[in-house]
Parts: structure tokens; C-alpha cells; sequence
């Protein structure tokens, strides 16, 4: 049988999910989309022979949608995501789940009170072949008891309405999530360290930066966020444990040997380097969905990893360490990573 998705968001990411759904997913098609942006919705609609609606409250409502794909600006997430739990159908959300934790807890709320997972967040990384190596060498106990770890978070550039705050709660909100679920523990502080401002920083903006995650069990995070890097995206990390280390690198591309020297690319962008990813990640919800199984990363991460990015913007803003506070856990979750 075939899913039947609803896209809500047509935007870069939305679009990309609809190509993705109709051209490289098995057992999926897309029926449904919305996007604010008429026109745009339209053209997507044309090129998976879907309904373009006027409303996302259509979308979610409309009989010939099974599931949802939520790719619409993150505040619209929360009343988005408990619309399609009322309706009984499944969502994968893009992140953030929202953008205060007291709004991601009203979708927390909502789903232990339906009693059944229903959401799965867009958290990529966790589909990733590299991030899913390290996963196991940790798992395998290969490099003994991981102590700490390392990480680089790079844009190329970013637009000029970008923020100091946004390259936490908009792109290390994937390190907050990806280190939550490697470590299988949650991230019980973090500081924001300022750090010699680059000269090419959109209107002066602090960057890089450094945010140093401690983890519940004592293991401690150093990631940095340069989003004004110049020579591409660049996403690393290392961790370090009692007997060795393992370490994630960018993917191996073509190399150049040329005139006394040799040379690889680096990914030009997110798409780029994350492209397998997404499709392995929607590809996962769709089999799930097929056997009645909503699996990946939960609501309650997606919470959580919102509760971190808030708790760094105080640091950010403060410059000292900020205490993660997060609700009890609903049963729900209880023995999830």
C-alpha cells in the first residue's frame, strides 16, 4: 500500500522532501502541499501531481493524506504537529519542534496524552553513514569508555538577517540532539564562550563561537560554530575514550594530484553533504509507517534538544554557565536515547 503524504512548506527543505518523496522514496507519493507562497506551492504541486490547498489546516484534514511532513517555519510547528496528532496521523517534523521548550511541551503533552507516538523529528544526522560508524564504535565498545568529544559546525556564509543566536538554536540545535543520542544521555549544561570575531562577519556578528555541552554522565562537549567560514560546510567531530578515539570526517570526494599537489573538494552546503541522509531518513519513516510503527527521533527529543538551545541563548547573552531543566519524562519515552 502506499503512503499518501501531506507536505506542509514549500520552501528549500519542503520542496526537497517532495522531490524526494516522489522520486527516490519507495512507497510513498505526495497527494498534498501548502505553502503560504501560492505560486510556489503550485509549481511543487504540479511536479508530484498533488493538490496545492489553501490552508494547512486542509492538508491535515484532507482524506487522501495518511501523513504529514511539517517543513513550515519552526514557530508554526507546535499548533501544526498537535493538529495531525488530533487527527490520528502520523508527522515527521522538521526541526525545531518548536522554538521556546514551553511550546515544544505542549506537543510533548499532547502526544502522551493521545497514549501513541505520532511525531518524529527531522533530526537527519542520526541517518547519517558517518555518524551511524561512530554510534557503533561507541556502542562496540572499540574505543573503551567515551570520555569527551570534539566538534566543528561550519557555513560557508549565511544571510545578512542571520544572528549570534540563530547558529545556536538554528544549526547547533543538530550537535545538541546528535550528542544527546551518541552519548545516550542528556545534556545537563552548556556555556557559550565568545571567541576573536571574524572581520567577515555578517554586520558585525559574534562568530565563531564556542559552546561547551556537560553531558549527565559527566562527559564533556566542545563544539564550534563558525558560520561565516568562507571555504564550504565542514561538519566534524572526534570523540576521545578510555582506549582510542573514533572520528567522523567530511565524506570522501574526487581527489585532484596535479602539479605537485593534491586536493579533494569539501561539501558546498548542508543539501550537499546531507543529501543520502534525508532520503534514508524518509525512506525509514515510510517502511515504519507501513508495519504501524512511528519510530526515529521522538517528541521528547525534539524537546529536549529545544530546552539546550534556549539554555545556550541565556548563556549566550550572559556568558556563564546555564543548568538544562527539562519536564519529567512521560512514559511514553521512557527508553528511548
Amino acid at each position: 500500500m502506499t503512503l499518501r503524504v501531506g507536505v506542509i512548506g514549500t520552501g528549500m527543505i519542503g520542496a526537497d522532501h517532495v522531490t524526494r518523496l516522489t522520486t527516490l522514496v519507495a512507497g510513498a507519493t505526495v497527494t498534498a502541499v501548502f505553502d503560504v507562497a501560492t505560486e510556489r506551492a503550485h509549481q511543487v504541486a504540479a511536479t508530484a501531481g498533488a493538490t496545492a490547498h489553501t490552508s494547512w489546516e486542509a492538508v491535515v484534514a484532507a482524506d487522501d493524506v495518511d501523513a504529514v511532513v511539517i517543513a513550515s517555519p519552526g514557530h508554526l510547528h507546535p499548533d501544526q504537529a498537535i493538529a495531525c496528532i488530533a487527527a490520528g496521523k502520523p508527522v515527521l517534523c522538521e526541526k525545531p519542534l518548536a522554538t521556546s521548550s514551553a511550546e515544544a511541551l505542549r506537543v510533548l503533552q499532547a502526544e502522551a496524552a493521545a497514549g501513541r507516538r505520532l511525531v518524529q523529528l527531522g533530526f537527519m544526522r542520526r541517518y547519517d553513514a558517518g555518524y551511524l560508524d561512530v554510534k557503533k564504535a561507541m556502542a562496540d565498545g572499540v574505543i573503551g569508555e567515551p570520555l569527551l568529544a570534539h566538534a566543528i559546525h561550519r557555513n560557508a556564509t549565511v544571510p545578512d538577517f542571520f544572528r549570534g543566536e540563530m547558529s545556536l538554536t538554528d544549526s547547533l540545535v543538530h550537535e545538541f540532539d546528535i550528542f544527546r543520542w551518541l552519548f545516550g544521555a542528556e545534556i545537563a549544561s552548556v556555556t557559550v564562550l565568545p571567541v576573536k570575531t571574524s572581520p567577515l562577519a555578517a554586520n558585525g556578528m559574534r562568530d565563531p563561537q564556542i559552546a561547551v555541552l556537560r553531558m549527565a554522565g559527566g562527559e564533556v562537549v566542545t563544539v564550534e560554530s563558525f558560520v561565516n567560514c568562507q571555504y564550504g560546510y565542514d561538519v566534524r567531530c572526534e570523540i576521545v575514550g578510555s582506549l582510542g578515539t573514533v572520528s567522523l570526517d567530511n565524506p570522501r570526494t574526487t581527489v585532484v594530484i596535479t602539479a605537485g599537489h593534491r586536493s579533494e573538494g569539501v561539501p558546498a552546503d548542508w543539501q550537499e553533504r546531507f543529501e543520502p541522509a534525508y532520503t534514508r531518513e524518509l525512506q525509514t519513516w515510510v517502511d515504519g509507517l507501513a508495519v504501524g510503527r512511528v519510530g526515529g527521533p521522538s517528541t521528547w527529543d525534539g524537546y529536549a534538544a529545544t530546552a539546550v538551545a534556549e539554555a545556550a541563548v541565556v548563556s549566550y547573552a550572559k556568558g556563564e554557565p546555564v543548568d538544562v531543566v527539562l519536564a519529567d519524562k512521560p512514559a511514553l519515552y521512557a527508553g528511548e536515547d
